[in-house]
């Protein structure tokens, strides 16, 4: 399936995309698509409804509404940092040992073409088109790579801004980096892994006003989605609906010669094939 939620800012409703043109509206049956629908089973319980309903002919069409992120605000956004080989190597950092594990703000979570505002200050604001994880259970102390596959409700496309003076030369502490409003554009829509023939063979790539900047596949990816939930479950409780961002491939702002760094009026684009894609415009501070 492909969650969606569409309309205005804190208004959204819950649907599930059927094609290109067409949705299963979900709002009389789902309150939200948030930890209590995740944490109770809500994926499952309504494929029968969508499948039903499509059957019947009970879609909507698209009528150029709003697309917000397709969660809602989650209890936490968690990213792995320095997940690509070659993304480690154009910013001159050893490859890590395990996950590099930081948090950014959930309410940096808004919809895959909101505009991007840069925050007051900024002088280095960046790109990072990211695969993301969304957790389907409350989940601890996983046992096996394996089992943290059965802890895993769908993937979104997720574009992880950063503002690197403020990552990196204000005391080092990335979460300053990442969690300025809009700084973390999903959707359009979350997938659920039954969609994926194999999310580490994905296809990624961004541009900057119509320039090529990413161009990567998930298959370089250091430790893969399963290793990651069940790397952090061992620190940490997981909760439905949590969202985590998962590290980018080469081609961010700060690894050019010399950097490039986003400016009012730019326009991103990003996707990752079979989860959609984004379009962003950079926008000013308030």
């Amino acid at each position: 399936m492909y969650l969606m939620r569409l309309g205005a800012v804190g208004a959204e409703k819950p649907v599930a995309r059927v094609d290109e043109q067409t949705y299963v509206d979900l709002s009389d049956v789902v309150t939200d698509f948030d930890e209590v629908f995740f944490g109770t089973g809500g994926v499952d319980r309504i494929r029968p409804i969508v499948a039903e309903r499509t059957t019947a002919g009970q879609v909507s069409r698209f009528a150029g509404e709003r697309i917000g992120p397709p969660i809602a605000r989650p209890h936490q956004i968690l990213c792995i940092g320095l997940n690509y080989r070659d993304h480690a190597a154009e910013t001159g950092q050893a490859v890590p040992d395990e996950p590099i594990l930081f948090s950014k703000s959930p309410n940096t979570l808004v919809g895959p073409d909101d505009d991007v505002r840069i925050p007051r200050g900024s002088t280095k604001p960046d790109w990072e088109v990211e695969l993301g994880i969304v957790i389907g259970r409350r989940t601890s102390y996983l046992n096996s790579v394996d089992e943290a596959r059965d802890a895993i409700a769908g993937y979104v496309v997720v574009n992880d801004v950063s503002e690197r003076a403020f990552q990196l030369e204000r005391g080092g502490q990335w979460v300053k980096g990442k969690s300025a409003e809009t700084f973390n554009p999903a959707g359009p829509w979350l997938v659920t892994p039954d969609e994926i023939d194999d999310v580490l063979g994905l296809d990624m790539w961004l541009d900057v006003n119509g320039v090529r900047r990413q161009d990567g596949n998930t298959r370089t990816m250091i430790f893969d989605p399963y290793f990651i939930v069940h790397h952090l479950s061992q620190f940490l409780v997981l909760e439905p609906g949590d969202l985590i961002n998962t590290g980018t491939p080469p081609g961010v702002g700060m690894g050019f010669t010399p950097p490039v760094w986003l400016r009012p009026g730019d326009v991103l684009e990003l996707g990752i094939r079979g989860l959609g894609t984004q379009r962003q415009r950079v926008v000013g501070p308030r």
